[in-house]
């Protein structure tokens, strides 16, 4: 980040390497699993099912709020060829691990008691891949349309030379309401992000997805300081009113400043290390200058708004100009010393995960997986297979066995 910007930057595009060219799988390359995190009714999992049939690969299925689990299996056990393990994740599930620093109370507060087990599904995701010895996975948000087998086949190639690779959500645009306000009066690019994510999960530096907002952006932060991250090509992603809740705002704006400064960051020092990089995000006055930079961003794109009164409708109007008041005054609560505390507990967790993860058992049956993850609901089941659960297992004296 210059010291003479004054706007946050409208893309990121440059600390993404190019991902266009062909890069079909070698033979015995494929993916090990799709994984979805899902909240939705289970009628929204059928493209992703439909998907996973048609390529051959089982899902894991994370079910949670909207997502029923009996459902779920009804619809993977009527899809012809598609197989899963379907998961139910307890309200409030945590790994068998020690809670994260970056899960604290100082940061949950700076985040308005921001709700979300996405965070939690999908390191639980990580988990159980490393626990069964897998090699590549994708993560595919249930909310994820236009996903096409061509996609996953590039995408999973290039997972023979880079820990991840991605694709971008730009219809309907995966951004943060003051992102969405941006784009309403001035350009906005799309950037990457774990709804579509592919994963090698066998890299040593693995990282972890921490519960804040933009946890994505987090979890391959060292790939895109280094501009490792491949993007595939673009999905689009359902529709939703990012005006709908200004809390909507109160609940992203810590993370939107602190993934957004952390980037400004790399950008700022392209070649350099990533532990060089990640200094200059150890510095208060860094967060100082940063802040200021959001703010003014936030001020500009309000009075780019209410300029543009005339061409926005009128019942959004007051809706978006009170999201983005909300986004600056959560802003300004975000001080400089708790910038740098995060990204330090960020850096803690990193650390221990990856001992944990150093430490772990692996090429576990997925009884034994389940298990160790505390795991006690789940159902395994496939078009014209027999259904399995934990129950079965238990009833059969399987379990443990």
């Amino acid at each position: 980040m210059s010291r003479r910007s004054r706007q946050i930057r409208s893309s990121h595009a440059g600390l993404l390497c190019d991902g266009s060219a062909p890069a079909g799988p070698a033979a015995g390359t494929k993916l090990d699993a799709i994984v979805v995190p899902a909240a939705r009714r289970a009628a929204e999992l059928q493209p992703v099912i439909t998907l996973a049939a048609d390529q051959r690969v089982p899902l894991v299925i994370l079910c949670s709020r909207e997502a029923l689990l009996d459902k779920v299996v009804e619809r993977v056990k009527s899809t012809l060829y598609a197989q899963a393990l379907v998961i139910q994740v307890p309200e409030d599930y945590r790994p068998p691990c020690p809670a994260p620093k970056t899960s604290a109370r100082k940061f949950l507060e700076a985040s308005a008691d921001r709700s979300s087990d996405l965070s939690a599904k999908r390191n639980l995701g990580l988990l159980y891949g490393r626990l069964r010895g897998w090699n590549k996975i994708l993560f595919v948000d249930d909310d994820i349309r236009g996903l096409k087998s061509t996609d996953v086949d590039r995408l999973t190639g290039y997972l023979d030379r880079h820990p991840v690779a991605s694709m971008a959500s730009r219809e309907f645009p995966d951004n943060s309401v003051v992102c969405h306000a941006r784009g309403l009066v001035a350009p906005q690019d799309v950037f990457v992000s774990g709804a579509v994510l592919g994963v090698d999960l066998q890299r040593p530096e693995l990282s972890f997805f921490a519960d804040i907002y933009n946890e994505d952006w987090f979890f391959f932060a060292r790939y895109a300081a280094r501009r490792a991250i491949p993007k595939i090509g673009e999905v689009r992603q359902l529709a939703y009113n990012p005006f709908a809740d200004p809390q909507r705002a109160a609940r992203e704006e810590f993370g939107d400043l602190l993934a957004e400064g952390l980037y400004a960051a790399f950008e700022s020092q392209p070649g350099m290390p990533f532990e060089e990089q990640l200094r200059i995000a150890m510095e208060p006055t860094y967060w100082d200058r940063f802040k200021g930079i959001r703010l003014k961003t936030i001020e500009d794109t309000l009075e780019a708004v209410r300029r543009a009164k005339a061409s926005i409708d009128e019942k959004e109007f007051p809706r978006i100009v009170t999201s983005l008041e909300t986004a600056r005054t959560w802003a300004h609560r975000s001080s400089s010393s708790l910038c740098v505390e995060f990204i330090q507990s960020w850096q803690e967790d990193e650390e221990l995960w990856q001992k944990m993860l150093g430490n772990l058992p692996s090429r576990q049956r997925k009884e034994d997986a389940l298990s160790q993850l505390r795991l006690t609901n789940w159902v395994s089941c496939g078009y014209g297979l027999p259904t399995e659960s934990q129950a079965d297992l238990a009833s059969a004296g399987a379990v443990g066995q």
